[in-house]
């Protein structure tokens, strides 16, 4: 038969078939036998009829046969390139497992090695190259209703240093979380890099390198290329699309984010993330030390983002407290590759962000010395310095602290600075540590078991993305990221304690992301920061029917909108 009355059924066996290829909407051999005749589907697919979590366990098997994390990384993302639903199911009902895949440590190793395992393009690749026309760029991206762009210009990948365009796998994983854990649809979230060169001598060199093979460009150009971008993408999203800088150069990353933040819906993670959850795990550290905030005393690993970002923070809320500005800049101390940050040091190296934490002293230059000096009663890192906290450092924190608070916070697990086992090791179990990689357990000589807190990201800036996107926030402030780290720490109970945590276990985050959104859109309100009107009575049911299902859609007659021409 033929003529006018095949074409619709032709179109619709056409449009089924084409579901096998769309990865938001492919389900696989989870497609029922009355989807599969209706679409033309009928033989493309083996026989059987999968549910949802057959499939899950499918994935799961295949993904503990890996060899490496690094194949664990690859499957999953193959997984994501053909089927997302299945993807964010596997991520979201199995993030113990998950986490350190798709985010830290195992993505950096997948920077690493982007030219290699790269596949297909998930997002934007714009270049310095390209200026001028970044508008037009953006406008070629199928989705229209983009609400988040994670965007970096590859210069400080974690620990790793300037990775270039290899850095995209930074922003597709952190924007896979923002699904996963806070359930903030995937259409509507962009990764984009903005490739300026590397200075990276053996990229430059790499055949499989992906990005412009070129210095990278420090010029005036580069100022007005990042404008560009601020500008395009309101011009294209509006004023409302969340930014957030990511693994910029700690000089930019300053720079950015004082220069934008008033003017656009922007943050950056690695100084506001970073900071709001390690001072969570602050917080609810001092409910295992029996102390004031106020009565601590801080020396930092390292002066850069996220050291500086953290300090910053602390100081904020022992103001809020009611300690004076100088008093609480007088507890956070900094020690850099130069040794400790001090006025009138003669070898300098201090920049304006540095100066406020730069405190009349004798000059230091060993770490190990600053701290038995200062005598500090936490001790965090965060300048991807592995093994910083040697043994003698980590004796003499426990020597003059009853419980002394270690945080070795740096990225991946190859520097941090050093592991719980040591910590927990060194102190008899005495210290409160957090780490910003996962390490096991530890099993202390009377038996009991400490589990390290974790001090990742993923516990803040997903809640904080889902609440500054539903509520229509345009301005992120710093208030906002203590008010998230106020919440984190509440969530931490009396019994994550008893077990050495500070952080909720990480297959809660999606409860805290839902959480954290809500305490945030209140003070967003409070504050007139927020402007969605009118504002939900009941905040926590409206941010919850807003995230993403990862449940398949039914393309059966009678539930699916048919497209009218078919």
């Amino acid at each position: 038969m033929s003529g006018k009355s095949d074409r619709p059924r032709l179109e619709l066996r056409r449009f089924g078939s084409e579901l096998l290829r769309d990865q938001r909407l492919n389900k696989g051999t989870a497609f029922s036998i009355r989807e599969r005749q209706a679409l033309g589907l009928h033989g493309l697919l083996p026989p059987v009829v999968s549910t949802p979590e057959m499939q899950e366990n499918r994935i799961l098997q295949n993904f503990t046969r890996q060899p490496t994390d690094l194949d664990r990384y690859i499957q999953l993302m193959d997984v994501q390139d053909r089927n997302e639903k299945l993807f964010y199911r596997v991520l979201c009902n199995n993030l113990d497992q998950m986490m350190p895949i798709v985010y830290t440590p195992t993505v950096g190793l997948a920077c690493e090695k982007y030219g290699l395992i790269f596949r297909r393009p998930r997002g934007l690749f714009i270049t310095i190259q390209d200026k001028g026309h970044i508008a037009d760029m953006l406008a070629s991206w199928p989705e229209r209703n983009v609400k988040a762009i994670v965007v970096t210009d590859g210069e400080r990948i974690l620990g790793l240093g300037d990775l270039g365009s290899f850095g995209m796998g930074i922003p597709v994983g952190k924007l896979a979380l923002y699904t996963a854990i806070a359930g903030v649809p995937p259409s509507q979230c962009l990764p984009i890099v903005l490739d300026v060169g590397t200075n990276n001598q053996s990229l430059l060199k790499d055949d499989f390198y992906i990005g412009l093979k070129k210095p990278r460009d420090r010029s005036d150009n580069y100022d007005e290329f990042i404008d560009e971008f601020m500008q395009a993408v309101v011009s294209t999203y509006g004023q409302d699309c969340l930014i957030q800088f990511e693994d910029f150069g700690n000089h930019n990353a300053f720079r950015f984010l004082e220069k934008y933040r008033n003017k656009y819906c922007t943050f950056n993670d690695d100084i506001q993330g970073t900071a709001s959850v390690a001072v969570a795990g602050i917080m609810a550290s001092l409910r295992i030390t029996q102390t004031e905030l106020k009565d601590n005393k801080f020396v930092f690993q390292g002066a850069g983002e996220a050291s500086l970002g953290i300090a910053s923070l602390l100081v904020m809320a022992m103001v809020e407290q009611g300690v004076s500005l100088e008093e609480a800049r007088s507890k956070m101390w900094l020690v850099d590759s130069r040794g400790l940050v001090c006025k009138d040091r003669a070898s300098g190296g201090i920049n304006h962000e540095k100066a406020a934490f730069a405190h009349q002293h004798e000059h230091i230059k060993n770490l190990a010395d600053v701290i038995n000096k200062i005598k500090p009663t936490a001790i965090i890192g965060a300048a991807a310095v592995a093994g910083a906290f040697t043994e003698d450092i980590i004796k003499s924190m426990a020597s003059f602290n009853k419980r002394p608070i270690i945080f070795a916070l740096s990225n991946p697990t190859s520097k941090a600075e050093c592991t719980a086992e040591q910590a927990y090791k060194l102190t008899n179990g005495k210290c409160v540590f957090a780490s910003g990689s996962p390490f096991p357990s530890y099993t202390l000589q009377d038996g009991s078991m400490l589990h390290p807190g974790q001090g990742n990201n993923s516990y803040i800036f997903p809640g904080v993305a889902l609440s500054v996107i539903l509520f229509k926030i345009h301005h992120v402030s710093d208030k906002i990221f203590l008010v998230a780290a106020k919440a984190l720490a509440d969530l931490v109970t009396k019994d994550n304690l008893k077990e050495g945590r500070v952080y909720p276990p990480l297959k809660d985050v999606r409860e805290v992301s839902v959480k954290i959104a809500v305490r945030v859109a209140e003070h967003a309100y409070a504050t007139k920061a927020a402007s969605l009107y009118p504002e939900p009575e009941d905040k926590e049911t409206f941010v919850r029917s807003n995230m993403y299902s990862y449940e398949y859609e039914s393309f059966e007659p009678q539930f699916y909108d048919w497209p009218s021409n078919l």
